[in-house]
């Protein structure tokens, strides 16, 4: 049977394995503070369905408790050990399984094992704040592996700890026209490509939210991550199928087994 992965915009994608939904990161909002939605429609209540959300760090784009408190009542919910105490929105979600993880734990869900594996990123929840929780990616094993990486940049050991994989949704940009050694651009992604060697990888975490009135600053960051990370995959990791989807565009993807 084969595995479908959406992408819905940032890094909120569904992994559908084994007649099991897997939502990673959920926003569903037009704006969020400074950023606005300058690309996709907002995604619609049917990207709201998941058996279980993934939450890969405590970054407001990527644990959004209003996003979260979407969700269908009995939904499993995997964030990072700690995001309780750092995070007391996520007390308010007592109509979701919450299950705090750190890496090497794994979660069954039906027919599904999903790993938790390290990320190399800032588990603030705030820039300047005191409270965090490691960050996370996640690998989802069924008919096929799905690593899902978050927010990371490249570390040594990533392939030995995220394993073999037969498809990676990998960040390939940011939010704003920077971004640091702990995010993947489209050169890094694509050494985290070559490293990973997966069958089928999708560039996400791009071209979605912009800063309000930076329209002008550095707008190629924005525009073009997808597009670089096809062009410099196909020389360091000539054998991984590439799909740059639009938002809420699907690829499915046949396991190696």
């Amino acid at each position: 049977m084969p595995v479908e992965l959406t992408w819905w915009g940032h890094a909120t994608c569904t992994v559908e394995d084994s007649d099991v939904r897997v939502l990673t990161d959920p926003l569903f909002v037009r704006r969020l503070a400074h950023l606005r939605r300058r690309r996709g429609a907002v995604p619609p209540p049917e990207a709201w369905r998941a058996d279980v959300a993934l939450v890969s760090h405590l970054h407001a784009d990527h644990l959004h408790v209003p996003s979260l408190a979407r969700l269908a009542p009995g939904t499993r919910l995997l964030v990072p050990r700690g995001a309780r105490r750092a995070v007391p929105g996520l007390r308010r979600l007592g109509h979701l399984e919450v299950r705090e993880v750190s890496a090497g734990d794994v979660t069954d869900v039906a027919d599904l094992r999903i790993r938790a594996v390290p990320a190399r990123h800032d588990g603030r929840r705030l820039p300047v704040g005191r409270h965090r929780a490691p960050a996370l990616g996640y690998v989802v094993e069924g008919e096929a592996r799905t690593y899902f990486a978050g927010d990371t940049g490249l570390f040594d050991g990533m392939a030995e700890e995220v394993g073999p994989v037969d498809a990676a949704l990998l960040p390939v940009g940011g939010w704003g026209p920077y971004l640091g050694s702990e995010h993947l651009d489209a050169g890094r992604a694509a050494e985290a490509l070559a490293r990973l060697a997966p069958r089928t990888a999708v560039p996400v975490h791009y071209g979605t939210y912009w800063p309000i009135g930076m329209d002008a600053v550095r707008p190629h960051e924005f525009h073009t991550p997808g597009d670089e990370f096809v062009r410099l995959s196909a020389l360091r990791a000539p054998g991984v199928a590439v799909h740059r989807l639009g938002h809420g565009e699907s690829v499915r993807v046949e396991a190696a087994r």
